[in-house]
């Protein structure tokens, strides 16, 4: 089992390693030169690419704010950023990136530079796209949400306690329909399911039939809610792994908010079942689903 694991880590790593690497090159300028990106990006939870100039004031104003969330956030969150300049010369660029921290696509290299804009369809700058692990987008709007992934994200101060649902969840989940308003979706039930797990995980591909044929049977009569979770890799497989499943989700790319509702409950691993009342109180925690068959609802 350990070596089958080991190799399912190499294998993602080194698809991690090429799909950056096809996005941004071989090689991007650090502070002391020139480094592979397979390198420089090895690990990083999330990728930002900074779409700015020195000539373009806003962009002066939320420079030095983005420096400060990095070097505050940056290595304890694994994000880091690339800096893709729309300055007019070399002297430029370098004079403006000597005030950043991370890295940067090598000003020569203008074909990289536009086909990054195009492909993340920049309108205008400063602009921050924010790109997982193996470069899938998660969102287009970074410099809206940069404290999701450089900064602390407010859930509840409380451990265990009340909670507003939105507050906990988002002010969205997704149905099979599409999205719908959380407060909407849990108006009137009495208990919430919170579901950690992941397509990539064999233990969580056996549990979550199980649990949807309970929850088909009995849910609706007993008012109760499954939220799902994800620590899936990617987009598709979230999508793949939420397809078989008849309750709702938290959105894939909200990674911060999943990443700290994980925390929040204590969950170790995957699968795992959090279980609230109506008001958002702890009910059970970590419920061990290897035994799902016996859970009583």
């Amino acid at each position: 089992l350990k070596c089958h694991v080991s190799a399912r880590l190499s294998t993602l790593a080194s698809m991690a390693s090429k799909a950056l690497t096809a996005i941004f090159g071989d090689e991007l300028i650090g502070k002391s030169g020139p480094v592979k990106t397979s390198e420089a990006l090895s690990g990083m939870k999330h990728v930002m690419i900074y779409f700015s100039a020195h000539w373009c004031p806003p962009c002066r104003g939320f420079t030095p704010k983005l420096v400060d969330k990095y070097n505050s956030y940056g290595a304890d969150k694994g994000v880091e950023v690339v800096f893709v300049s729309s300055d007019r010369d070399q002297a430029t660029f370098r004079n403006y990136y000597g005030e950043m921290p991370w890295l940067a696509v090598p000003f020569a290299d203008h074909g990289r530079k536009g086909a990054l804009s195009s492909k993340y369809e920049v309108q205008g700058i400063p602009s921050l796209i924010v790109l997982d692990a193996y470069g899938n987008l998660v969102t287009a709007e970074g410099r809206a949400q940069v404290d999701q992934y450089l900064g602390v994200l407010a859930l509840p101060a409380a451990v265990y306690g009340p909670a507003s649902f939105p507050h906990l969840f988002g002010g969205e989940l997704m149905a099979k329909s599409g999205s719908v308003k959380t407060e909407e979706a849990l108006d009137g039930k009495k208990l919430i399911f919170i579901y950690f797990g992941a397509y990539g995980s064999p233990p969580c591909r056996g549990v979550a039939p199980a649990l949807a044929r309970k929850y088909r049977a009995r849910a609706a009569a007993k008012a109760i809610e499954v939220i799902f979770v994800s620590s899936d890799q990617d987009q598709a497989n979230f999508q793949r792994y939420h397809s078989e499943m008849p309750w709702l989700a938290m959105p894939f790319g909200d990674r911060a908010r999943a990443q700290l509702l994980g925390q929040k409950f204590g969950v170790q691993g995957v699968p795992s079942l959090i279980v609230l009342d109506s008001s958002g109180n702890l009910v059970t925690k970590a419920v061990d689903l290897s035994h799902v068959q016996a859970l009583d609802f």
